[in-house]
């Protein structure tokens, strides 16, 4: 007999889209002092990547919280590239481990009124992953962005990956949710939302795009396209 669970009606978490209707974005422990430690990312790619995720969601109106473990103690504030690019975010300080063990950030999620959870954090095993199991136990459905999170060790990333794989967290990485999210390359929000992600093959492109747009502007030739041979 069938495991209920394995069939699509069981498991429409990992077949229903993401939309900016459905969606919110958990931002857990990006703290200087956490950074300090990790080993499993470059420190200079995961700003960039948590940074991009936190713009992006902008773009697209999702909305973000963000919280940090005792930003007054041992870990220290959040990063300031991520308060410098998201000045509009309060930083939800708190002691517990778990963000969910928390009433106001409990309370803060709930009043979103949004299904399904996009969640980065450092250190991937703890401040994401036991966020993202206890959102399963709750109902959600869970997003982790990998490389939008880091942690201490090889070992820590692998052991926090399986934990969460086993708790039926959808494992994801930080850009695919949001062009997930944008749907068509042609919405008005495309070349803001690539300007973002700062994905450096989408800055390319886009630049040939603009390059291209503006030569057939002009009514010039696009570069590398040639007037045909004439016949003498």
């Amino acid at each position: 007999m069938q495991d209920p669970s394995r069939t699509t009606g069981g498991r429409k978490a990992f077949y229903e889209p993401l939309t900016a209707d459905n969606a919110a974005v958990l931002l857990v422990d990006h703290q200087v002092g956490l950074f300090t430690g990790v080993v499993d990312i470059d420190v200079l790619t995961l700003k960039h990547n948590v940074v991009a995720l936190a713009k992006a969601a902008k773009v697209l109106t999702i909305p973000t919280i963000l919280t940090a473990t005792a930003p007054d103690g041992e870990w220290g504030p959040t990063i300031p590239e991520l308060l410098a690019a998201r000045p509009d975010l309060h930083v939800l300080a708190r002691t517990t481990v778990n963000p969910w063990d928390e009433p106001r950030f409990t309370h803060a999620v709930e009043a979103l009124g949004r299904r399904k959870l996009i969640i980065a954090g450092v250190s991937t095993e703890a401040c994401l992953g036991l966020t993202a199991i206890r959102a399963v136990g709750r109902g959600y459905d869970v997003y982790a962005a990998i490389d939008a999170s880091g942690t201490f060790s090889l070992t820590k990333r692998e052991a926090g990956l399986l934990r969460m794989l086993q708790a039926e967290v959808i494992v994801t990485d930080y850009a695919t949710t949001m062009v997930e999210i944008l749907k068509d390359n042609a919405s008005p929000l495309a070349n803001d939302l690539y300007a973002a992600l700062d994905m450096p093959f989408a800055t390319l492109v886009g630049q040939v795009f603009a390059a291209n747009t503006k030569h057939a502007g002009d009514g010039a030739k696009p570069q590398g396209e040639r007037e045909p041979a004439r016949r003498a």
